[in-house]
């Protein structure tokens, strides 16, 4: 059964994004092997805010290869060519995607999707690569509210260059 990983950068005080969505904050470490990272997965998940700022920004959506997968209520799928818009049932959609063959399930964004999808017991691992800002305010990477959950660490490694801090945890 693949998993669904939740997988974001963050600030030491717990937010994924600024107020007002910046992420400029967020420094790429030379040393983090982003291919490797990127080669767990063949599907992302993210929300209908985080799929609007990428498209704000004029970023790719999803990788090369990948499937990618945007919840939302309020899309409509033929504005959004090459897209899969989950607009109902997305716990049980989620779920259905988990039992398919394949590689595991990356979890982009945002931190309500996160939360929500943790809340039904559809998250398998948290990664969070710690960079070291605070920000003070702007989007958490956990908002509230959430159930107590129990998490084992599976990895971490520090990136000297730059002192990010990447920690894996499997949900317990």
């Amino acid at each position: 059964m693949r998993g669904i990983r939740y997988s974001v950068a963050m600030s030491l005080d717990g937010y994924i994004a600024g107020p007002n969505g910046e992420d400029d904050w967020i420094v790429m470490d030379p040393d983090i092997d982003f291919e490797q990272l990127f080669g767990r997965f063949d599907t992302l998940i993210m929300g209908r805010h985080s799929y609007e700022v990428a498209k704000q920004k004029n970023r790719p959506i999803g990788m090369a290869g990948m499937e990618t997968f945007v919840i939302s209520r309020t899309l409509k799928p033929e504005e959004h060519p090459g897209i899969d818009i989950i607009s109902e049932n997305a716990e049980e959609r989620l779920a259905e995607l988990k039992e398919q063959a394949g590689k595991d399930i990356w979890l982009f964004g945002g931190g309500s999707l996160f939360s929500s999808l943790l809340n039904a017991k559809l998250v398998d691992s948290v990664q969070t690569a710690v960079v070291p800002i605070l920000l003070g305010g702007g989007i958490p990477a956990v908002p509230p509210p959430i159930q107590q959950t129990g998490l084992k660490l599976a990895s971490h490694r520090l990136y000297d260059k730059t002192g990010i801090v990447l920690v894996e945890y499997d949900i317990t």
